[in-house]
């Protein structure tokens, strides 16, 4: 596909990045082909939610989110420099066997994100928030966007424009912060409950 570049580890899955300089380009990671769509345009409709992990930088988390991705239909977008590879083999156990249902794309930058994500609202996830999590109403193709598991979103990605806002999850006054991926695993299971959970198994199936 034009503006694609695809490398093969030999250790590890075939990683195809948005190539370096060409905005709005997006990739898709897979060990194996995927079922899962293809690269869309900007401004297409995808009807899920999108989940954005900012310089992630634990493999684990990341492959827990891939989990999240495969069992809950959301996409996950990963903004670069990420602080592992996909051969990694922490990232690899924590993603199990669930690397090739999952729609996993990775961009060289937050502006080349926003190229492919936006016009959607874009909501995001910090201690600082201004408003909780259950207090929005979430619509298919939101943006969901975390920080680094070190030091969360930074003020710069905070005050962007393309943020619609700032939001928490409560926590006792004693905590910091949660797990990255936990946050991100009820921010989106919360934003599936208000739609009722479409698409998943029939319960008691």
């Amino acid at each position: 596909m034009p503006g694609m570049v695809f490398t093969t580890r030999p250790a590890g899955p075939r990683v195809r990045r948005a190539a370096r300089g060409r905005r709005g380009a997006v990739g898709r990671i897979g060990a194996w082909p995927s079922p899962g769509r293809p690269p869309y345009e900007r401004g297409e409709t995808t009807d899920v939610f999108r989940v954005v992990f900012y310089h992630p930088e634990i493999p684990p988390n990341t492959g827990n989110a891939i989990r999240l991705s495969a069992n809950t239909g959301c996409e996950l977008h990963l903004v670069e420099p990420l602080g592992f590879g996909f051969e990694d083999k922490q990232l690899r156990r924590a993603g199990l066997d669930y690397h090739d249902l999952a729609d996993v794309h990775v961009h060289p930058s937050l502006e080349a994100a926003w190229e492919t994500l936006l016009p959607a609202n874009v909501h995001a996830f910090t201690a600082r928030g201004d408003r909780l999590y259950t207090d929005v109403s979430y619509a298919p193709d939101d943006v969901l966007l975390f920080g680094p598991e070190s030091t969360g979103l930074p003020d710069e990605v905070l005050t962007d424009p393309a943020v619609t806002e700032r939001v928490q999850l409560p926590m006792l006054p004693t905590s910091r912060s949660l797990n990255l991926t936990n946050t991100a695993s009820i921010a989106v299971y919360e934003a599936w409950r208000q739609h009722g959970f479409p698409g998943a198994r029939p319960t008691g199936a």
